[in-house]
């Protein structure tokens, strides 16, 4: 009996005690305005997920607080990384969305970390679990990735830190295939315009979400474009049905493998939401519960299936985990992948 009298009266305390932290949470937002960075310019992927979700996130929010999407683009997402690493309130009115590049930068460039450690970020959410493709002009002079190892293909990038870039990049520097990059793009909306006007041949780095949003048609027999790879070491339903080739499988040794699997561990980690380094325990976790909630709302389905974006999330426990992973990767392996980092496109 007085077992059942202690586990009744833990329960009811713990109720209490949570009672009083939402109660809390409400009182601190209430009234407040919660800001969203999307590490990228107007119209991208990153862009529409951070303002698809900044729809919803109010209501799931305690206090119900004011929400506002501010872009913020630059260095492949890394200005944003950095401004809220560094600048932005540590209170948890901001949080910024940006591609897997702006957070392992400081891996592959061997950075000091004292300064700028993603590890140190509070992962909040991953929106969608994507993959990254390589997209090519039907007129293209390479429409295999295996025609990669015997001729070039111009593609369009936006600098180095971005995903437009690194992969392409990396890739060249493993398995020897012949991409040149054209770096100094603003943001994927311009490089689907280059693409279109036949200045570059392709853009490889990009989330098949984002792709299919941009190049309508991508895939159908009659096409203006199509998917050569995907930049992954798994393969998507529907990229597989259609016969698209995963990067890794054309590793012609183990260093190789090794290598491209380290890096391409990254992809999966498209669309992470993130707080500060400092934020208080208490209120990470009520923003990553508001995220989750947020990301099952049926009203933020419904508009995420009639724009054609998919959710296919990851809880940021999942995402801290996945990042503390990559940054365990071997010395060794981390100086190949270095040494690509460094690469001239």
């Amino acid at each position: 009996m007085r077992n059942i009298l202690r586990t009744a009266l833990a329960i009811g305390i713990g109720l209490v005690a949570s009672q009083a932290l939402a109660q809390d949470e409400a009182t601190f937002f209430k009234g407040k305005t919660v800001t969203v960075i999307a590490g990228s310019g107007s119209g991208g992927g990153v862009d529409l997920y951070a303002r698809l979700i900044g729809r919803h996130l109010s209501k799931h929010l305690p206090g119900n607080p004011a929400v506002i999407v501010q872009n913020m683009p630059g260095a492949g997402s890394l200005a944003a990384a950095h401004h809220l690493y560094t600048v932005a309130p540590k209170d948890g009115t901001s949080i910024a969305v940006v591609p897997a590049p702006a957070l392992f930068d400081p891996l592959m460039a061997g950075d000091d970390l004292s300064k700028y450690d993603p590890r140190k970020f509070n992962y909040l959410v991953n929106a969608n679990a994507d993959t990254l493709v390589c997209v090519v002009r039907k007129d293209a002079p390479v429409q295999t990735y295996r025609e990669l190892f015997d001729k070039e293909l111009v593609v369009g990038g936006t600098g180095p830190g971005s995903a437009l870039w690194y992969y392409p990049t990396m890739e060249k520097y493993v398995l020897g295939v012949k991409f040149k990059v054209i770096a100094g793009y603003k943001g994927s909306n311009e490089l689907s315009l280059a693409l279109q006007r036949n200045e570059i041949q392709g853009v490889c780095g990009i989330f098949w979400s984002s792709a299919r949003q941009q190049y309508p048609g991508l895939m159908k027999p009659d096409g203006e474009f199509r998917v050569i790879v995907q930049h992954d070491a798994r393969s998507i339903p529907a990229l597989k049905a259609a016969g698209v080739p995963l990067s890794t499988d054309f590793a012609r040794t183990p260093q190789q493998k090794e290598a491209l699997e380290a890096f391409l561990l990254q992809g999966s980690i498209s669309r992470p939401f993130i707080l500060p380094p400092g934020v208080a325990p208490q209120r990470v976790a009520a923003m990553r519960k508001a995220l989750e909630e947020t990301l099952k709302d049926p009203e933020l389905l419904a508009e995420a299936a009639k724009g054609g974006m998919d959710i296919d999330s990851q809880t940021g426990a999942e995402v801290q985990a996945l990042v503390e992973k990559i940054y365990g990767t071997s010395p060794e392996i981390l100086a190949y992948l270095r040494k690509g980092a460094s690469q001239t496109p």
